[in-house]
């Protein structure tokens, strides 16, 4: 699939991905060491992680939208399809999860409730879900991978053509 939001021959979406999800799995970290060790500074730190995540899961959510949308060539009854839907409500779930967090934290960043970490480990265990449906798109129905990828295909930046490439081999 060539399809989608792009920049220097890759898609955007997969590339934005890793900031969200490091740093949501990072404020959950923040989270976990403000309960063992009772120190404030580590759920402030969650906080930010979490507002931080949150904004970058936004900008990654929209280009996966772009994605979902250059989709619709693909048939209804695939499995890519159903895959793919499942991939952005998930992690629309998780979205909304680290979001309620954020709000029960808003007053009091520094002492979170216990309801706000609870939210915070249910969205990272969810995350897991929707990483995994994101990789089945990837690696296995091959959803974002240009059609000629191969171990000797030619850089994206490079003017070669990857079809060409593989009709002399």
């Amino acid at each position: 699939m060539k399809k989608g939001a792009r920049f220097l021959g890759h898609s955007i979406h997969p590339i934005l991905i890793v900031f969200p999800l490091g740093l949501l799995a990072t404020g959950t970290i923040f989270d976990l060491l403000y309960r063992f060790l009772d120190n404030p500074v580590f759920a402030t730190v969650a906080f930010w992680m979490i507002l931080a995540g949150i904004v970058g899961g936004l900008v990654s959510a929209l280009f996966g939208w772009i994605d979902w949308i250059d989709w619709l060539a693909i048939e209804a009854e695939t499995r890519a399809k159903r895959i793919g839907l499942a991939h952005g409500v998930v992690n629309t779930v998780v979205l909304i999860l680290f979001a309620a967090s954020l709000y029960l934290r808003y007053g009091a960043p520094e002492r979170p409730s216990m309801p706000a970490t609870i939210l915070v480990l249910a969205g990272a265990a969810i995350s897991l879900i929707g990483g995994w449906l994101g990789g089945e798109l990837v690696e296995r129905l091959g959803i974002g991978v240009h059609p000629g990828a191969n171990p000797n295909a030619p850089s994206s930046l490079s003017s070669e053509s990857v079809i060409a490439v593989n009709e002399t081999e």
